[in-house]
């Protein structure tokens, strides 16, 4: 299979419609990653995502809308605080979960009577929403468990050969997934950190829980279980700047090629290093690219604990560990 690279048009947008009523796959922009859709309605085109990306059979997805579907058609209803969130957040980087049985494939939400909706707001996801006007699951466009995609050639470094089309919708600058966020009891819920944090979610809805998963329990929303985000090099996750030059060192003097992944405050003189930023936005925007760029470039990647926390810190603490430390 060829895989075709192309910018957002009107003729790419039709070729990409009769692939996807076609039960094939595209990958598209969002402002958070490149997301690999499929028609959220077509059962063997779901369980296409799930067999390319090599993503375990119970993680669930994500049916993406634009901002003008009938949201209506895909949910059993909603609490008064979804729909002030809604009307805040969204298009945005903001999933919620509902209650709904039987209004897409049962593949999706992996039998769970639920299902996470999200309305992007990259203005090149909407034009493909639009053109298709119908759910589209996404899941990040990359091989299960390697980092996130943040641009089209990320994408086609994972699939070429794989999926016939990606929509080139430049850069994703958010840089990690979106929020996601329990809309199912009296209270939401974070199930997955990111852009939205519990504290913007809190002041519209007036409180906002984060779910910790049981032991042995089924997820309910993807990056809730297995190793995510992992570039095709060795990590290794340090506390302290000591503890990282120790181990950069270590690597150099067994005859690597080691690089440190920290905040710009932390990058000592005269070492190979990339600069994750200085302030939480940046280094959700850089994270992908750099773990990207990383295993290129390293035989060992070290991380160094940024310090920072809370709001958008939630989400990337979330990636980072999960990406060099392996959970």
């Amino acid at each position: 299979m060829k895989t075709q690279i192309l910018p957002i048009s009107e003729e790419s947008l039709s070729l990409a419609r009769r692939l996807i009523l076609a039960g094939e796959l595209v990958a598209f922009h969002t402002e958070t990653v490149y997301g690999l859709g499929a028609d959220a309605r077509n059962d063997e085109a779901v369980a296409k995502v799930f067999r390319v990306k090599g993503r375990p059979s119970d993680n669930p997805l994500i049916a993406h809308v634009h901002s003008e579907y009938g949201l209506s058609s895909l949910i059993d209803g909603e609490p008064p605080y979804a729909r002030a969130l809604r009307e805040r957040f969204l298009p945005g980087p903001l999933t919620m979960v509902y209650p709904s049985d039987g209004k897409v494939s049962r593949l999706v939400s992996c039998g769970l009577p639920t299902l996470a909706v999200r309305v992007p707001s990259s203005p090149a996801a909407q034009a493909f929403l639009r053109a298709v006007d119908l759910p589209i699951v996404a899941p990040s466009a990359n091989l299960s468990k390697h980092v996130s995609p943040v641009s089209a050639q990320h994408v086609y470094d994972d699939f070429a050969g794989k999926i016939p089309l990606i929509l080139d919708g430049g850069a994703s600058s958010g840089g990690i997934e979106s929020t996601v966020l329990d809309c199912t009891g009296a209270v939401p819920q974070i199930l997955r950190a990111g852009l939205v944090t519990r504290e913007m979610i809190a002041q519209v809805a007036g409180d906002c829980g984060v779910y910790v998963p049981k032991t042995g329990e089924k997820p309910k929303s993807p990056g809730m279980a297995y190793k995510h985000y992992s570039p095709r090099c060795r990590t290794a996750y340090c506390e302290t700047l000591d503890e990282a030059m120790a181990r950069y060192r270590e690597e150099e003097q067994s005859g690597g090629v080691p690089w440190l992944l920290c905040a710009h405050g932390d990058i000592p003189r005269g070492v190979r290093a990339l600069d994750l930023g200085d302030t939480p936005e940046t280094m959700a925007s850089r994270l992908y690219d750099l773990l990207r760029r990383g295993e290129t470039l390293a035989t060992l990647l070290i991380a160094i604990d940024p310090k920072l926390r809370g709001g958008v810190m939630d989400g990337v603490m979330n990636r980072l560990t999960r990406a060099c430390r392996g959970y």
